[in-house]
């Protein structure tokens, strides 16, 4: 675990350190959540929103943002790290939004004694709800439905699933 944790350090620091100079940091999120063979999972996370905002539906506009991750995984086999860029495209109405993503990771192969991936790099695709409020909207809560897995690059692509609760707070 304690090696595991220096990891996921490290990975935070070069994030945020390295952030500023690459984009403009729009909000800060973190999310837990619980997912296959009991594994916990902690995140923190940075965001830059994308300036668009276009009709998508009656009242319902496209948005989007890139998000930044690192975080840690955990169970009663392994602790792993875990890194992630991902594109998020959101539908949003007023506060309540809906979104879809798919992201690159690169995570510890070893999950846990019945899970092993093949390869470090992992797709990260979710589906979540949720919604905004607070002043000017700058608290965001959402559920997400995570699936990660090489996409079948090499075997065995065990992939794993996660359900998670996410926290943002929009910096603007």
């Amino acid at each position: 675990m304690a090696a595991a944790a220096a990891k996921i350090a490290a990975a935070a620091g070069v994030l945020l350190g390295c952030a500023p100079a690459a984009f403009a940091i729009d909000g800060i999120s973190v999310e837990a959540g619980r997912g296959d063979d009991h594994t916990s999972v902690l995140r923190i996370g940075v965001q830059e929103r994308w300036r668009e905002r276009l009709p998508f539906a009656a009242e319902w506009r496209l948005a989007g943002y890139w998000d930044f991750s690192a975080g840690i995984w955990d169970n009663r086999d392994e602790s792993t790290a875990d890194i992630g860029v991902t594109p998020v495209f959101r539908i949003e109405q007023g506060p309540v939004y809906l979104e879809a993503a798919i992201g690159f990771h690169l995570v510890s192969t070893r999950i846990s004694a019945a899970r092993v991936f093949s390869t470090a790099f992992q797709f990260g695709d979710h589906l979540a709800a949720g919604f905004r409020f607070g002043e000017g909207g700058r608290y965001d809560v959402g559920l997400r439905l995570q699936h990660l897995s090489n996409g079948h690059l090499k075997t065995p692509n065990p992939g794993i699933n996660f359900v998670l609760v996410r926290l943002q707070y929009s910096l603007e």
